[in-house]
């Protein structure tokens, strides 16, 4: 696990710091000589002149494509730091648990700072006790951040601009975040608007399907339509519900037909029941209430403190199993556009949302459930301000026509000529969506230059591309965060846990024995009418009738 960049610190060239500061540009990094076609690699030059990104720029979205070691990381970092300063907040899904080092900042830079983070395991190698490792990043990190012509006044005023968490979804670890614990129907604005609900509806029903591992294309398979069709009945109805109520109604759902079938022709009763088990299954999981626990997943919230401070969430999704992050990442991205839908349009960039590691959740040809929101919010994101940012180490992975949305491009070193073909390939259709030309040859000389922490920015705002080294991150790059660090970077007082709304209040009847119990394809039931008055709090009594003969 690397810690720190393997530079020396003091063989980059200084940027002066009334160079760098200035609302509304973000500082990435000093210029650097391209390479002649036939320079040795990494023969590069570096110069004074710092590159400046305008914030807005982001609006139109940015792709960000390097292999292991190529020094992305500390990219996504520095992106991030600089919107933090200018007061934008960011919502920042982090599969691999990397760009929790956003919350180590130190400003007095001072060895006892870094001591509890620095790997004893790394110090231990090197011969060195973990206080000696520790003097030596701090002063790394000192040296590090005056040759990018920062000063330790930089990480203050970062501190100072933002609230930072780090979130757990499906865990205690950190801060917990609820994306199922209570399904509110949506606004009424929303409600009416048949496209912007049926998106709505679909990512959730998408998200709920893929957390039992449920392949189900939407808008084609008939788990998605059914369960579609019973939240937009279930939320017709006006009433808070919650996954319990979703999936207590799929054996008898609230509708007689799906589209001109009816229920029965469409979905059999045997198979609705089949479906509603095994999404019962995975509730009944043993710590699956972490799910439905914490702060509700609400975007705005993610965003803004109750304050009004701008906020930092980074979602940790290193704990999960591949089909967990699955529906969470379409969970999250539908919420995304749901709270999109409801801001004001705006050219400036008002937030951002970034995604470390998009493989597998934005593929060239297989349609998992993710794709189709993150796609939405690429296609439709910069008319509300909300710049979309993802990044990937395996860029054969990654469906470069959807990506032709986004205007900026930072691509690191690659490692084999098939990534290099993929990505030309995505920057050609880029340029073409905006009318312009490429120079194929040139590009691909310069990618074959490219060492670590060197970046070829490409814009559809400017002439040509800029080759640039990364400045150094105001954050002490610590690597993966473990769930022990994690906890240690949460706040002692977890926000307690909401109540599923899926589930009623307790009952002061002692015949109330829970929700009404779901019953097998083939069980008759039936409800007998009293014989006199009932008073309000009076509850069905379950009961159980056979015959023989």
């Amino acid at each position: 696990m690397s810690s720190t960049p393997p530079e020396d610190p003091r063989a980059a060239s200084v940027a002066s710091s009334d160079q760098i500061e200035g609302l509304g540009v973000f500082y990435l990094g000093t210029r650097v000589d391209p390479l002649p076609p036939e320079a040795a690699s990494g023969a590069a030059g570096h110069l004074a002149e710092p590159v400046l990104l305008p914030a807005k720029e982001l609006t139109t979205h940015a792709v960000c494509v390097g292999m292991t070691g190529s020094g992305k990381t500390g990219l996504l970092v520095g992106l991030l730091e600089e919107a933090a300063i200018d007061g934008i907040p960011a919502v920042v899904i982090d599969p691999k648990g990397d760009l929790g080092s956003l919350l180590l900042n130190f400003p007095d830079l001072a060895a006892g700072d870094f001591e509890p983070w620095v790997d004893a395991e790394a110090a231990r190698r090197d011969g060195l006790s973990v206080e000696q490792l520790a003097e030596q990043t701090a002063a790394r990190w000192r040296e590090g951040l005056a040759a990018s012509g920062q000063t330790p006044e930089r990480i203050r005023r970062l501190r100072d601009a933002v609230d930072m968490a780090i979130y757990t979804p499906g865990s205690r670890i950190g801060r917990p975040l609820s994306v199922l614990g209570g399904l509110a129907a949506p606004p009424e604005g929303l409600r009416e608007d048949p496209e912007r609900l049926g998106e709505r509806i679909a990512s959730l029903a998408s998200g709920i399907l893929a957390l039992a591992g449920i392949d189900a294309e939407p808008g084609r398979s008939r788990e998605h339509l059914l369960l579609s069709t019973i939240i937009d009945a279930l939320w017709k109805a006006g009433e808070p519900i919650g996954l319990g109520d979703i999936i207590r109604a799929i054996p008898q759902p609230p509708v007689a037909k799906v589209g001109f079938f009816e229920l029965e022709h469409f979905y059999p009763a045997a198979d609705r029941f089949e479906l509603a088990s095994r999404l019962n299954l995975v509730m009944a999981a043993p710590g699956f209430e972490a799910w439905l626990e914490g702060e509700p997943a609400d975007i705005g919230s993610l965003l803004w403190t109750p304050a009004g401070k701008p906020r930092v969430s980074i979602i940790s999704l290193a704990h999960l199993g591949d089909t967990e992050r699955m529906a969470f990442v379409t969970l999250l991205a539908g919420e995304a556009l749901a709270w999109m839908r409801r801001q004001r349009g705006t050219s400036s960039l008002r937030a951002i949302f970034m995604m470390d590691e998009v493989f597998g959740y934005l593929p060239p040809t297989a349609n998992p459930p993710s794709k189709t929101p993150i796609l939405t919010l690429l296609k439709q994101a910069r008319a509300f301000g909300l710049g979309v940012v993802l990044a990937s180490q395996n860029p054969v992975d990654l469906d470069y026509k959807g990506l032709s949305n986004a205007g900026t491009w930072f691509l690191g070193r690659l490692q084999t000529a098939r990534d290099k073909a993929r990505v030309l390939e995505g920057l050609e259709g880029a340029a073409a969506s905006a009318g312009r030309s490429l120079d194929r040859g040139r590009l691909d000389r310069l990618l074959s230059g490219l060492g670590s922490r060197t970046f070829l920015l490409h814009s559809v705002y400017d002439d040509e591309e800029t080759v640039f080294r990364t400045r150094w991150t105001l954050s002490y790059l610590r690597g993966p965060l473990s769930r022990e660090e994690v906890g240690r970077l949460s706040p002692p007082g977890k926000p307690a846990s909401p109540a599923d709304a899926s589930e009623p209040a307790p009952a002061t009847s002692p015949l109330a024995a829970g929700p009404r119990p779901i019953l097998p394809p083939g069980v008759r039931e039936v409800f007998l009418a009293p014989a006199g008055e009932v008073a309000d709090s009076a509850a069905y009594q379950p009961a159980l009738y056979g015959r023989g003969r």
